[in-house]
């Protein structure tokens, strides 16, 4: 008679049997034969190695622009009628996407709620790893619910493998309730992608050590999260060219940053800066109006009110006056 305890014991060498077969097909899972023995290499000889591996990264993301592009022209059209970039991942997928929106609010001035970074097992698993929570799709629906996700919302569910449940529940979830949804993964035919709008694949191929996603993979994904946030800011109106415009200055490297973009976009001498900047409140922004456009601090605010913070437009608008 086989005792529960066996049974139990048998189940659970099932579900990893079946679950060992599921890594065994990922080209992120796959084992490099001829890297076995790169412990007895050189230390030389393994860096030049690791830096050739990470120069495909590049190469990978470029088939896949046009997807790319497209996914964030969708997602700077949601955010722009007041809409919030939320991403969603576990382990390194979850801490690129919480490193990510945890840099918008002093490069682009936007309030930390606008672009959120949600990572299985909440803030404790940034450094620690939460046991399980990557295993559930119910978690990624309650963290989304806590948000209160909408329609105007865009979730990126991010996971190297594109099968980590917390994604694909995040995806699934935010996709019922009308949300844009992007799944970033480093596999094809993913099922992260499957469960998506927009699927993008960064295939990036086996890893030098095998499965230790956090290298090319991890790269690849910051690579794509960098162009999803930095572009569907310029979208948004949060750059004059390529100066940040709408930097918040928060100490004084940016305070002093501030200064020289106001600088490059005006040529004004530091007086006048001085003059614009305290007329303003420190907005680099409207600083720049007011140089560039001869308005007053409260016209500037008014002026950019009404072309929703784009600069150029706000300029084009004097100019016609």
């Amino acid at each position: 008679m086989t005792s529960t305890t066996d049974a139990n014991t048998d189940a659970a060498a099932d579900g990893y049997g079946e679950l060992r077969a599921q890594l065994a097909t990922l080209t992120t899972e796959a084992f490099r034969p001829e890297l076995a023995e790169i412990d007895r290499l050189p230390t030389e000889e393994i860096a030049r190695i690791m830096n050739g591996e990470d120069t495909t990264v590049p190469a990978a993301v470029a088939e896949k622009l046009p997807q790319i592009a497209a996914a964030i022209d969708a997602a700077a059209e949601r955010m722009g009628r007041g809409g919030r970039l939320i991403y969603a991942g576990a382990g390194t997928a979850g801490r690129l996407g919480v490193l990510d929106a945890s840099e918008c609010p002093p490069t682009f001035n936007t309030d930390p709620s606008e672009v959120v970074g949600l990572i299985a097992g909440g803030p404790t698993a940034m450094v620690k790893a939460v046991e399980g929570a990557e295993d559930s799709k119910e978690l990624a629906a309650a963290d989304l619910d806590a948000l209160g996700l909408t329609a105007d919302d865009t979730v990126v569910g991010i996971s190297a493998s594109g099968r980590t449940p917390y994604a694909i529940g995040a995806v699934e979830h935010a996709r019922g309730k009308g949300a844009l949804t992007l799944g970033l993964s480093c596999n094809a035919d993913s099922a992260l992608a499957a469960a998506a709008e927009h699927g993008l694949e960064i295939v990036v191929g086996p890893e030098l050590l095998t499965g230790s996603t956090r290298l090319k993979a991890g790269t690849a994904q910051k690579l794509v999260l960098n162009m999803l946030s930095t572009i569907t800011m310029i979208r948004l109106g949060k750059t004059y060219g390529n100066l940040m415009v709408d930097v918040r200055a928060s100490n004084e490297k940016l305070r002093a940053r501030s200064r020289r973009i106001v600088s490059l976009a005006t040529g004004a001498s530091d007086e006048e800066i001085e003059t614009a900047l305290a007329a303003t409140g420190g907005e680099v922004k409207n600083a720049i109006l007011t140089i560039l456009g001869a308005v007053d601090g409260p016209t500037a605010a008014t002026l950019l009110a009404e072309s929703d913070g784009h600069l150029r437009a706000a300029l084009a608008a004097v100019r016609t006056t």
